[in-house]
């Protein structure tokens, strides 16, 4: 609680000992007649620096203001709350990343499992609403990052069960998530009967969370909010399906390496801040519409052909800055003199684009120069009222233009002439009486008066409406009706100035307000134009080709280009491009096997992301691209563990794996890197030969699949399959040397060449070369058993057999690895101590020396 005590915010007790340390400041005490309370506190001028910190580190700030100006009559003045800070309803531009989204999220888990989610931004108005699993509960957390979110405290176990503490969450009483209650929320809130103008009237778990939030907005004093002026539905069905370990394995926003690079640094060339944040949500939900990518594309196009149109919509573009989010402070009463000529600037500028784009010669951009609504209305207001260059604060003064208020513009007047005005009165008073040494001069008893000296009082020149105040020795001082209101005017004129000008700003906010929706819909069509021309300089800079979306159910890249590794490659080096042809009836599923470092995984991703960036309405890296729309997404990359859930590597692998199998549909496209590589050899192979037998026999679906593995047995499917097809990434041996040609070619690969990769690494020789010698004697050996194939039974009636060998501790022809065997097998560890264990090894040692 910040608590204001004159010109500082103080804390009290247990929150100053937390202030002091998180902020920095002074702790104090003080003593009061009983125990010693703690105290520290900070200027309330620097609270724009105190609370972002506060709230940065997981606080909860409630500000208690003086609601009453202090005043000698008054010795305790009226108090109360007039706004609680969380990370979910911050508006304060220090406490956002102006790049990201600030989402306040409610999850309800109805009776029925199925889960109602509900996100707010009330720093731009969006309000938003999904059901489903926790599977999709799982993905919608992912994709939006809330900063908190809210749920029942009898809900709360169930949810840290399935998500631990890696969310920001705060528990409400259970009485809210009742459908009654929220159901009123949001009529009274829309002031709508029903909720079906919304799309959303059967989602009951919904409704609940987005009630919920309105609760929470209310309970924390944020009552005003007009910016949320609709609630929409989530469409799962209208973008590509990425759950949360795509999103993580593909690097889409974040990287998994404290120097690695997101996907989304490369596509942002984004000038504007509501631009940025929605080339975020275009990057984690792609389009599955043909004709809406088309459409982007198709903009994109006629904005790289026409360079003039670019260049002068990008300068206009860039002056904008955040409208969402400048707008929004609004209704919240959070915008300030400059803020609101800033604003004024913005709609100027969207006046310059929507002229632009209606002369354009393409129709999707005179559509979107329709939707833009300058409000020129509101900017002549503005600009009539606010002065040029306002401070920051209305309490600085001199916000409002002159001839907007008579009164006002007296006062200031006043104010600037009190001078002259003074020095007229005496000039005037002093022709009229004849006393020619009349003097003017201010004491705080009587304010300001007329001093005249005995010689000119004893002539009888004084009039008698002057007003005797005091008598001196040699001098009279008088006051008069008109010297008492100019005083009136001097030395009340600045408050008068301030509280005019305070209610004259509230005048012109409030007006404001009657343009919000407008605005708000006009800034995301200015942050879709923002996104298109961040595409199409980024295929001029880059060479990408317009990708060809059709509903065919193939992949055809040629000279495909991993969009981030192309651009972080040593200088001289070139990215070597490849092919990929995927299809539902002939080539399913891609079997591509290679050496270690051949490139491929960057292949697998790669594709994926050429795929993401084509329904995104991105050009492509790549010489040409046929993308059959994709439905859903899935990829299980590189090694990782949860320790601290108990999951080991193989754990998550399997758990990611299972995933993907459950979910799958006609128009995936499936990624698998080193499928089983967590567990035994046996058991590695087992799983991925079923998992592709399983891919390939699936119903009708036939998901493609890029499967890239280090089990050269794995080759054997092809003859098998008519949908699997063998490629490996090719290499070179020069000598003892291997170079990596990173280029794919049809053929399956029979070496991994992992101890060259450990060379490279730096181990040391003497490993690399007894590893070497060990490499030669197993391959002889594997050699000499393959008149002694082992097989994998497939489950359909054509049985193919594949050859695996898996190493064993001991060997089945020496006759000393049986006695040790025949030893072991007596041996119960259980009931043996520790020295009984060291005897026991000691009498198998010496029985391996005889």
């Amino acid at each position: 609680l910040l608590f204001r005590v004159g010109d500082f915010y103080e804390t009290f007790g247990e929150d100053a000992i937390k202030a002091s340390g998180v902020l920095g400041i002074i702790l104090t005490k003080r003593n009061n007649g009983g125990s010693d309370v703690e105290l520290a506190g900070f200027p309330h001028h620097s609270l724009d620096i105190y609370l972002p910190k506060l709230v940065k580190a997981g606080y909860r700030v409630a500000i208690c203001e003086q609601l009453e100006k202090p005043s000698k009559e008054k010795k305790i003045v009226k108090r109360g709350v007039t706004e609680v800070v969380t990370p979910g309803i911050a508006i304060d531009d220090k406490l956002l990343h102006h790049k990201t989204n600030n989402y306040l999220a409610s999850i309800y888990y109805d009776l029925k499992t199925r889960i109602g989610i509900a996100l707010l931004d009330i720093s731009t108005g969006e309000f938003l609403v999904a059901e489903g699993n926790e599977y999709y509960l799982d993905k919608i957390l992912k994709s939006f990052n809330p900063s908190e979110i809210i749920l029942s405290k009898s809900q709360k176990k169930q949810f840290l069960k399935r998500f631990g503490e890696g969310y920001y969450h705060f528990g409400l009483d259970e009485w809210i998530f009742t459908t009654d209650y929220t159901s009123e929320k949001l009529l009274d809130f829309f002031k709508v009967n029903t909720l079906k103008g919304f799309g959303i009237e059967n989602m009951d778990a919904a409704h609940i969370a987005a009630g919920s939030i309105l609760h929470y907005l209310e309970s924390n004093e944020q009552t005003n909010v007009r910016q949320v002026h609709k609630i929409s539905r989530i469409h799962t069905e209208d973008f590509i399906w990425l759950d949360r370990f795509t999103i993580a394995n593909l690097e889409l926003i974040d990287s998994n390496h404290a120097t690695g690079v997101p996907l989304i640094q490369i596509l942002d060339r984004t000038t504007s801040p509501m631009g940025a944040r929605m080339m975020k949500k275009w990057t984690l939900m792609p389009l599955v519409d043909k004709s809406r990518i088309t459409a982007r594309l198709d903009k994109t196009e006629f904005l790289l052909r026409d360079q003039e149109l670019r260049n002068a919509l990008f300068q206009s573009v860039k002056q904008i800055g955040d409208l969402e989010r400048l707008v929004s402070k609004i209704p919240m009463g959070k915008i300030n003199p400059r803020e609101l000529r800033q604003l004024s600037s913005a709609l100027s500028k969207t006046q310059d684009i929507k002229s632009t784009l209606s002369h354009t010669e393409y129709s999707g951009f005179k559509a979107l120069a329709d939707i833009i609504n300058p409000c020129t209305q509101l900017q002549s207001k503005i600009n009539e009222s606010i002065v040029d260059e306002p401070p920051v604060s209305l309490l600085k003064g001199e916000v409002i233009k002159l001839n907007i208020s008579q009164e006002l513009d007296e006062l200031k007047y006043v104010v600037s002439n009190s001078k002259d005005l003074l020095i007229d009165i005496q000039k005037t008073e002093s022709e009229k009486t004849g006393i020619t040494n009349l003097k003017i001069g201010f004491n705080n008893v009587f304010g300001y008066y007329l001093e005249v000296t005995n010689k000119y009082k004893d002539r009888g020149l004084v009039p008698d409406n002057w007003i005797r105040k005091q008598t001196l020795t040699n001098a009279e001082r008088y006051i008069t009706e008109e010297l008492k209101q100019l005083e009136a005017k001097i030395l009340g004129a600045e408050e008068k100035i301030s509280v005019i000008e305070a209610e004259l700003f509230a005048d012109l906010v409030q007006y404001s307000g009657d343009y919000i929706e407008s605005i708000l819909i006009t800034a995301k069509a200015i942050a879709e134009l923002d996104c298109l021309l961040s595409f199409s300089i980024l295929a001029e800079h880059n060479k990408y080709c317009k990708p060809i979306i059709d509903d065919t159910k193939e992949i055809d890249i040629k000279n495909g280009r991993h969009p981030v590794i192309e651009k972080h490659l040593p200088l001289g080096e070139a990215y070597v491009p490849n092919d990929i042809y995927l299809s539902n009836d002939d080539q399913q599923i891609i079997m591509i096997t290679g050496p270690n470092m051949s490139g491929k995984s960057a292949i697998l991703r790669q594709t994926a992301l050429i795929v993401i960036m084509a329904q995104m309405g991105c050009y492509v890296p790549a010489e040409y691209a046929r993308i059959g729309i994709v439905d859903k997404l899935f990829t299980r990359v590189g090694a990782s563990d949860n320790i601290s859930s108990g999951e080991s590597t193989f754990m998550v692998e399997m758990n990611e794996t299972a995933s993907i199998m459950n979910n799958i549909s006609s128009r995936s496209l499936i990624l698998l890197d080193e499928i089983g590589r967590g567990t035994s050899t046996y058991d590695g192979i087992s799983i991925a030969w079923s998992i592709a037998e399983y891919l390939h026999e699936h119903d009708d679906l036939r998901p493609k699949t890029l499967f890239a593995t280090h089990y050269h047995e794995l080759n054997e499917l092809s003859h098998s399959f008519n949908r699997i097809k063998n490629f490996n990434v090719s290499t070179k041996e020069v000598g003892t040397k291997v170079i990596f040609l990173r280029k794919l070619v049809e053929g399956g690969s029979k070496h991994s060449f992992g101890i060259h990769v450990a060379k490279m690494a730096g181990m040391p020789k003497e490993i690399v070369k007894r590893a070497s010698t060990l490499l030669g004697h197993l391959e002889e050996k594997a050699l000499s058993l393959q008149n002694d194939e082992r097989t994998i039974e497939k489950s359909s009636p054509s049985v193919e057999h594949i050859v695996t060998h898996q190493l064993g501790f001991f060997d089945s022809s020496d006759e000393r690895s049986h006695a040790i065997i025949d030893q072991l097998e007596l041996v119960d560890i259980n009931s043996m101590t520790p020295i009984e264990c060291m005897m026991k090894l000691h009498e198998l040692k010496k029985l391996m020396e005889e």
